[in-house]
């Protein structure tokens, strides 16, 4: 996949319009990305030529490094084209901050490679030493956008001497010394090609290992001397990089509110001959999704602020409050895609049709670990009444 050359800095204007062609193009090519289960090169590219890929990287390597609200704006406006090309145009340059975290050896070895990386944090794997570095093994499942990636992150527990238990943390491996298991066959989310990736003692030196407690802990890369105006380096690590789910539900559910309606136009119910759109039945019911919308619309805006003021505010925002912030926003669009589906009835049930791809989508990225609504409640409760969530954000 070789070097990429960096072109002369982006606009956030430009930066939409490049969302605008990759999520066309991905809708146009998403039959063909749900027979592949992933989507094509060619939207690959597409990210990689309009310089999303790079959006959030130090200025130092070349990123626009781009403003919170407009890296989630064009993740949404993906989404409203096809969800899957959604899920990789966030995590891709997302994945490719990583490196931001690392000693600047092994960060300037990833990032001027060029290449994408992708990524599990779940630390199932193994790691023993071996002289500066790790031998790495293990089997993870959900490593989206592996195919196309030059680097994968996977993750494992590490004793450290200098720690009293053991710390969870991101190896980052040659994409080259990975198995890959294509095994992606699932409900929905199809075009992510999120399959499974295999490690057998491979070697890793300690500058490609990033310490996930750490940077989440002090949100710095490891050196004294780092750049103080990266605004990734300002706000919560977890709560920051999760940023995308939710805005992914909302692309989704802003297609599906424009669905709906498009649908109910033109529908006549059988049982009364009335047309569906002069009936008070369907007129509230898109009034009450559109205004719920605008209620998941708000708590993003609160979510980003909160993290731009984060330091600001003396840190006091807690992890479980960003969590539950955020998985309200991915229910209220869940809600608002059942309740379309259920509302227009039996003919929406056909296989192949716009509503059911973005049904399926929606509730999908609901099902990610961070996305669970029930979770997420139950650790804000802990922490309203002063107890400890257990969770990163």
């Amino acid at each position: 996949m070789g070097n990429i050359a960096v072109k002369e800095e982006v606009t956030a204007e430009q930066i939409l319009a490049g969302a605008e062609k990759i999520g066309k193009l991905a809708e146009a090519e998403a039959k063909e990305a749900e027979r592949n289960a992933t989507i094509s090169e060619n939207v690959i590219n597409l990210i990689k030529e309009t310089q999303i890929s790079r959006l959030m990287l130090p200025k130092k390597y070349g990123g626009p490094q781009i403003d919170l609200h407009t890296f989630a704006k064009m993740v949404r406006t993906v989404a409203n084209y096809n969800i899957s090309a959604a899920w990789l145009t966030y995590l891709y340059p997302l994945h490719n901050v990583l490196p931001s975290y690392l000693p600047p050896k092994g960060r300037d070895e990833i990032v001027n490679q060029g290449g994408l990386i992708c990524d599990v944090f779940a630390a199932v794997g193994k790691a023993e030493k071996d002289g500066d570095g790790y031998r790495i093994s293990g089997t993870w499942n959900f490593a989206s956008g592996c195919l196309y990636s030059d680097w994968i992150g996977v993750g494992v527990a590490i004793q450290f001497d200098d720690q009293e238990k053991p710390e969870v943390c991101l190896p980052i491996l040659k994409a080259s010394d990975i198995q890959i298991v294509e095994n992606w066959d699932t409900f929905g989310l199809r075009g992510s090609g999120s399959n499974q990736v295999i490690a057998d003692n491979v070697y890793v030196p300690m500058e490609r290992i990033l310490r996930l407690n750490a940077a989440d802990r002090t949100g710095r890369p490891p050196e004294e001397e780092y750049d103080k105006d990266y605004p990734l380096y300002h706000v919560p690590f977890f709560p920051a990089f999760y940023l995308g789910f939710p805005n992914m539900a909302l692309g989704g559910a802003e297609r599906i509110l424009s669905e709906f309606k498009t649908l109910t136009e033109k529908r006549v119910r059988l049982m009364d001959g009335v047309r569906e759109s002069e009936s008070p039945r369907s007129q509230r019911v898109l009034a009450e999704m559109t205004t719920e919308f605008h209620t998941a619309e708000a708590l993003m805006d609160k979510y980003i602020r909160l993290l731009e003021n984060y330091e600001k505010d003396g840190k006091k925002t807690g992890r479980a409050e960003f969590f539950a912030i955020r998985t309200k926003i991915i229910k209220i669009c869940t809600d608002i895609a059942v309740r379309a589906l259920l509302t227009l009835g039996g003919a929406a049930l056909y296989k192949g049709g716009t509503m059911e791809l973005f049904i399926r989508d929606i509730l999908s990225v609901a099902t990610h670990k961070t996305s669970l609504y029930e979770d997420s409640v139950a650790a804000y409760g802990k922490e309203v009444f002063g107890f400890d969530g257990e969770v990163r954000g």
